[in-house]
């Protein structure tokens, strides 16, 4: 027999240890390899393979450089498949090849220093994991003081019976007594608000304060018809007043709008109590004072009574009030005036519950609104001011916006 020839690259090559043909340099199989016996699993074929299915990477080698021995062009973000684990070729001592002279990693890898796949050098975690988001600040719980709940009740009891009281003593001739009886209300709503809110240019504020509550006193005892008018006329000049004050002064301008915000509460709230006297001069205007400010009483004082013993659920953890609160508040206030109505000429216990509804509800929001305001000014980092004042505020502040409702609802709608 002849020797056989010497094979040619690429034909009768024999298969490889692993039971399939190798490579051929051009590209080109070999031809089939051998088939598995019949019923026995049959191997899906590789990447690498000529004949499979999966996509061919694309070479963008120098010709004649064998593929996977490139180096990688700087700035490319990785190698290739073959040069992930291999040896390091290029680059400075101790980078691995595949990776540029500037510290490009592998895939995924900052360009800063090389690391593992998808981590980059800030320390931030795998794959582009944001760090954990700061924990927020705990949240400062206000506790409930019982015993300053009932010394606030105490007080609002006492407010309204003293101008309860105080409407009983006026008459055609008397005017002047319940006038003194509203103007000492009034200045202490003045120095609590004044003394709580802190305002630029507070001798201002104040002094304007107590001048208008002297005036609409004057303005509703004075003329011979009990009417809303030469109120506004004082309140009006009051703010007047006040802007001019503020264009005066030289020293912290930067805060007028916040001064001239306090001053108009201020005002605002002294004129509300000077109706009163204009409501006392009416026909059945004591009845309705009292039917409206027992039912303002009579919630402010269950509202905090209610708060030393059951302050629950909480409206706000800065806010030391209670839902249940507010609510039986306006409840028993609208009860109150509904059984004072009953014993009352000009009053039907159905139109006094309807006018004691809204009168308590609006002392009891008024109230709970300082609070809210309290706890935003400590929230903001300013410093508590005198605590008399502090706590004075809240009642004062809800008779003040109840008497203007109980004039409205008396007057106009009953």
């Amino acid at each position: 027999m002849f020797p056989s020839t010497p094979s040619e690259a690429g034909r009768d090559r024999q298969p490889g240890p692993a039971g399939r043909p190798d490579h051929d340099p051009r590209g080109y199989p070999t031809g089939p390899g051998p088939n598995p016996p019949y019923g026995g699993p049959h191997r899906p074929p590789g990447p690498d393979e000529p004949w499979s299915d999966a996509p061919e990477e694309t070479w963008t080698g120098p010709p004649g450089q064998p593929r996977g021995n490139a180096a990688a062009p700087a700035g490319r973000r990785g190698a290739g498949r073959s040069d992930r684990d291999g040896a390091a070729a290029h680059g400075p001592a101790g980078a691995r090849h595949g990776e540029s002279t500037t510290g490009i990693g592998r895939r995924g890898d900052s360009t800063t220093a090389t690391g593992r796949r998808g981590e980059s050098t800030t320390g931030i975690g795998r794959r582009g994991a944001e760090p954990d988001a700061a924990e927020g600040e705990p949240v400062v719980v206000v506790p409930i003081r019982r015993a300053l709940s009932v010394s606030v009740a105490a007080f609002a009891a006492l407010l309204g019976v003293g101008l309860v009281l105080g409407a009983h003593t006026a008459g055609p001739g008397h005017r002047v007594p319940f006038a003194i009886v509203v103007l000492g209300v009034q200045v202490l709503y003045v120095l609590a608000w004044t003394m709580a809110m802190r305002p630029p240019a507070l001798p201002l504020v104040a002094g304007v304060g107590v001048l208008v509550a002297a005036g609409a006193d004057a303005a509703a005892a004075l003329p011979k018809l009990a009417v809303l008018a030469p109120l506004g006329y004082v309140a009006a000049g009051g703010l007047a007043v006040a802007v001019l004050g503020q264009l005066i002064r030289r020293a912290d301008r930067t805060r007028v709008t916040e001064s001239l915000g306090a001053t108009l509460l201020i005002v605002v709230g002294v004129v509300a109590f000077g109706t009163l006297i204009v409501l006392g001069r009416k026909p059945g205007g004591t009845q309705a004072i009292f039917v409206c400010l027992a039912a303002a009483g009579v919630a402010l004082v269950v509202a905090r009574l209610v708060d030393a013993v059951l302050p629950r659920p909480r409206l706000a953890p800065q806010v030391p009030r209670g839902a249940v609160g507010v609510v039986l508040g306006a409840m028993c206030g609208t009860l109150a005036a509904a059984v004072i109505g009953s014993y009352l000429v000009s009053f039907h216990p159905t139109g006094s519950a309807v006018v004691g509804l809204v009168t308590a509800g609006a002392a009891v929001l008024a109230d709970l609104a300082v609070g809210y305001a309290e706890a935003g000014r400590q929230m903001a980092g300013e410093r508590p001011t005198m605590w008399l004042a502090r706590h004075m505020q809240g009642p004062l502040g809800g008779f003040a916006l109840a008497v203007p409702v109980a004039y409205a609802v008396t007057v106009f709608f009953r």
